[in-house]
């Protein structure tokens, strides 16, 4: 297993906390709950990688860590507030710091949807991106036919730009990709 790489940003990683959550830094310990999550057919249905066993999961956190260490993007372990329980992943890729923008990913265990974990833990990103990292602009790309997400990130005060219809191949057909983004407001 991969030792756990140093960080690169300017400040210690930044936890990020609420009463009941706890957003830190991934773990090599959290190889197992990356691929319970990512190899879970009900996640991975709309989610961009999927995995079939714990090596090859090992490369999510590698991509976790990469993108800490090239700063274009940073991704938090989403748990409880005691650290006791693994509730999913969320984050931001593709930072442009010369755009002032990134975009966001989110994932839950099955097992914790529907309990308020995202809209808990996404302001905390929020806050984070516009905040000390200064960003502008959060963007959302969620499939056309993923209803859940889109309300989801509808409910977050994201606004729908417009479809880039049949832009990507899944599956061996084609898919549309709903366009959503959140602007900094506190300017």
């Amino acid at each position: 297993m991969n030792a756990l790489p140093e960080s690169l940003l300017p400040l210690a990683f930044p936890e990020l906390r609420t009463e009941r959550l706890l957003l830190r830094r991934f773990q090599p310990s959290d190889l197992e709950n990356v691929f319970r999550g990512l190899s879970h057919p009900d996640v991975i249905n709309y989610y961009g990688v999927n995995y079939t066993s714990l090596e090859d999961t090992q490369t999510q956190l590698d991509w976790f860590w990469a993108n800490e260490r090239q700063q274009t993007g940073i991704w938090w372990a989403v748990c409880s507030a005691d650290n006791q329980l693994f509730y999913g992943a969320g984050g931001l890729s593709s930072i442009s710091l010369a755009h002032k923008k990134a975009e966001i990913g989110f994932w839950l265990l099955p097992e914790y949807w529907g309990q308020g974990i995202m809209p808990e833990a996404m302001p905390l990103i929020f806050g984070y991106a516009f905040g000390p990292l200064g960003l502008h602009r959060i963007e959302g790309l969620v499939e056309t036919e993923n209803e859940i997400c889109k309300k989801a990130v509808r409910k977050l005060h994201f606004t729908h730009e417009g479809t880039m219809v049949d832009c990507e191949i899944k599956n061996g057909r084609y898919i549309s990709l709903d366009i959503f983004a959140k602007l900094n407001d506190t300017r």
